[in-house]
């Protein structure tokens, strides 16, 4: 569909449906800060979606201090899939992604994309209301060691996406430890519930930076060590990452390093970690 609207319209409108539909709540500061527009500007961007775009889409509710989707909410200029708002918060405004038909110029370029995982709004509403308000959690919760859904109270902090899923960092009261859970496993409807003192300054581990240091291959020549430090950006022959301790797997499996072995062929492992024994405590 081409939809005869300016780009800057476009992204504006989108956003305020991406975040409404996700959020549970839209102030005119979420167009402010995005855009650096004016307040008058934001209100007046918020109307004209009312009016023009999806009537009845979204309304006031003064208690909330902000617009809230209808229970007729249907997303008009956008997917509806968890991975809009998560590319959001992760400054990746990829609209070309829901406009098939819209030219961008990038007639000669292809994008890969991670295959989307089923996400329920009121879910990650959910979520994203509790770490902003501090609060604790009832939810359903299945993994691979226990695929039987089970109860969990948890206090949500922060959502984290990685290259292949997004996760939302929390202290899990059954376990009584600071847990990662995966959005996409998630059950049922969740309940907010009281304020939980288990927040994200308490969260050892995650408050807790490390480095982790890349190589190249010894087993490669000095030639094609050359082209793999040239391919990193590498100084001195070195790439040293920054990131928090529970993130450490995470990035490793951007990079697609096993730390358990390594490939037979060195062409094939091309990098490996120099500090292996200082990531221990984040890796198993």
């Amino acid at each position: 569909m081409n939809w005869p609207l300016r780009w800057d319209l476009l992204t504006r409108y989108r956003l305020i449906e991406i975040i409404v539909q996700w959020e549970g709540r839209l102030t005119t500061n979420h167009l402010c800060n995005s855009f650096g527009i004016g307040r008058q500007q934001a209100s007046k961007d918020i109307n004209c979606y009312i009016r023009e775009i999806a009537p009845g889409n979204i309304e006031y509710d003064k208690h909330l201090k902000g617009y809230k989707p209808t229970p007729a909410f249907l997303p008009k200029l956008t997917t509806g899939t968890a991975d809009e708002y998560l590319h959001v918060i992760s400054r990746n405004k990829d609209i070309s992604h829901t406009f098939d038909s819209l030219d961008l110029g990038f007639a000669n370029t292809e994008m890969l994309h991670s295959p989307i995982r089923h996400i329920q709004p009121e879910i990650l509403r959910t979520l994203v209301r509790a770490a902003r308000e501090n609060k604790r959690v009832e939810i359903s919760y299945v993994s691979l060691r226990n695929p039987e859904p089970e109860y969990r109270v948890i206090a949500p902090h922060t959502l984290v996406c990685t290259p292949l899923r997004w996760h939302v960092r929390a202290y899990c009261e059954m376990r009584k430890d600071y847990r990662d859970f995966v959005l996409s496993r998630f059950r049922g409807e969740p309940e907010i519930m009281d304020e939980s003192q288990n927040k994200a300054d308490k969260d050892k581990s995650w408050n807790t930076n490390t480095t982790l240091c890349l190589v190249p291959d010894q087993r490669l020549s000095e030639s094609q060590k050359q082209i793999i430090a040239q391919d990193y950006g590498m100084e001195d022959g070195r790439l040293e990452i920054k990131t928090r301790g529970p993130l450490v797997r995470y990035t490793l499996q951007a990079f697609n390093i096993d730390p358990t072995k390594l490939e037979p062929k060195p062409e094939a492992q091309q990098l490996v970690i120099e500090n292996l024994s200082e990531l221990q405590p984040y890796l198993f």
